[in-house]
């Protein structure tokens, strides 16, 4: 399956894996930055940006093959990944099925939970909704992403979202991944075995990932950071450059330990 990508700078690689309802333009400005002084992978999710639907369901184990067969056509060996949000879950299944390829995790607004009983029936009545309307769905979803205190601030970056969501999402492609979603398996046991080091961000107004879920699976792995701010779910426009720098460091210890 073809996905798209864009591949820019030299160096040791970092891999970014945006969300749901987004695409690799999320990382932009990240990419600029990061490419300085690294080789930045981005790649846009199934039915998501410039990449085509693969089915009926969009799995996390497939949609991290999908990200495979990039690492291979580009010939990279081993690199650092940050997922944001869904992005996080699909990053969490690479590692697992990959472990030997990934030499950092970063869980951006993510975290490795299955959806409880409740979460699924929401899903549920999610799919339900978006079946009548996905536009009005879109409309909903993404401003309540955000912290109540940055609504106003960021509203034209909020717009700029929602016409983008619009101009690639399909009832089918947001109804599979809610399914992928809804159908994933937890990564607890993952977590507690792995020797990757985590950095997990999180926001303590993310109405979507709630703090407490983050703060109990951050004693898990051997090798963990956090970083915890006043924000919602979308730390890369609510507080770039807290969290541009937080990851450039976490890269610069995973590349160059000794520089540190």
């Amino acid at each position: 399956m073809y996905l798209n990508y864009k591949d820019q700078g030299k160096g040791k690689a970092i891999v970014l894996i945006h969300g749901f309802t987004e695409s690799l333009t999320i990382w932009n400005k990240f990419s600029e930055a990061l490419s300085k002084k690294y080789r930045i992978i981005r790649i846009d999710l199934p039915g998501h940006g410039k990449s085509k639907c693969m089915g009926k369901f969009h799995l996390m184990e497939d949609m991290a093959d999908a990200i495979d067969s990039v690492i291979k056509k580009l010939q990279i060996d081993s690199f650092m990944i940050v997922g944001h949000s869904m992005g996080g879950y699909v990053s969490l299944s690479y590692a697992e099925k990959y472990p030997e390829k990934v030499k950092g995790l970063c869980l951006f607004h993510s975290q490795a939970a299955a959806d409880s009983p409740e979460v699924k029936v929401n899903r549920a009545r999610t799919i339900e909704v978006v079946k009548q309307n996905h536009l009005d769905f879109i409309n909903q979803f993404i401003p309540d992403l955000f912290a109540p205190s940055n609504k106003q601030r960021l509203q034209t970056e909020i717009e700029a979202l929602k016409a983008e969501a619009k101009s690639f999402l399909t009832k089918k492609s947001i109804i599979a991944s809610l399914e992928g979603m809804r159908q994933r398996t937890d990564k607890y046991d993952f977590l507690s075995k792995t020797n990757i080091p985590i950095l997990f961000i999180a926001g303590k107004q993310d109405s979507r990932i709630p703090l407490t879920k983050v703060t109990e699976q951050l004693i898990l792995p051997k090798h963990a950071e956090s970083l915890f701010l006043n924000i919602g779910h979308m730390g890369y426009l609510e507080a770039p450059e807290e969290t541009l720098n937080t990851i450039a460091y976490f890269a610069a210890k995973l590349f160059n330990p000794t520089v540190l």
